[in-house]
């Protein structure tokens, strides 16, 4: 998979700066937010790139560890990607001097919740890590599994409540879709721009749930 990872690596670490402290307030001054991760595809192109996907069986999950895609790696400064996506998609976010966000509220558009605390706030892989294991990324080298978990450049890491993070564990769309109905169409969206980013496969189950929504988009 060097030909996937040679299309991604350059552009995971897109945020990396230098930080600037406020040695007085003690906060971080982070590069300008973007508010939300970069958009999907739309609905036609998803559609289209869904059909361009290769459809297989899902492999085992036989090897698999979170730690085999490292992250959250330093994206510049003392901050993590963790730390660069909660402050991406919060509102009036602060930073103390280590990067960890202090102060700011999210709004987590899987169920329509908003929170005042970062520890109440996951960052959610769209593709789940071990859903990306077994749809190609076993095969894949250490960097391309490390480029892939801290993936900033496509719609592949989201802030979102912590408890509803972890209903959706591993699962792909046949199995679970966000509470908020009137999300799925987005959803969906990143969901399949991701998988064609990264040249993974979906299995039929999953394609058809993921043809369902798009089709109503």
């Amino acid at each position: 998979m060097s030909g996937v990872y040679a299309r991604h690596a350059g552009r995971a670490g897109v945020l990396a700066a230098s930080v600037a402290l406020a040695a007085a307030a003690g906060l971080v001054t982070a590069p300008a937010a973007q508010a939300a991760p970069p958009a999907p595809v739309s609905a036609s192109t998803a559609r289209s790139y869904l059909n361009w996907l290769t459809v297989e069986a899902e492999g085992s999950s036989s090897g698999y560890s979170r730690d085999k895609f490292p992250h959250w790696i330093t994206q510049y400064g003392y901050c993590n990607t963790r730390e660069v996506v909660l402050d991406r998609d919060g509102t009036g976010v602060e930073q103390a001097y280590n990067c960890s966000a202090v102060s700011g509220s999210w709004y987590s558009p899987y169920d329509g919740a908003t929170w005042y605390a970062a520890s109440d706030v996951d960052i959610d892989h769209v593709i789940p890590l071990a859903e990306a294991w077994r749809s190609g990324a076993s095969s894949w080298s250490t960097s391309a599994r490390r480029a892939f978990a801290n993936d900033l450049s496509n719609p592949q890491l989201i802030a979102v409540t912590d408890n509803v993070n972890q209903s959706k564990g591993d699962k792909d769309p046949a199995e679970w879709m966000p509470p908020r109905s009137s999300y799925h169409c987005y959803y969906a969206r990143m969901w399949v721009d991701v998988k064609y980013e990264w040249d993974l496969s979906v299995d039929p189950a999953e394609k058809n749930a993921l043809q369902s929504v798009l089709n109503g988009c």
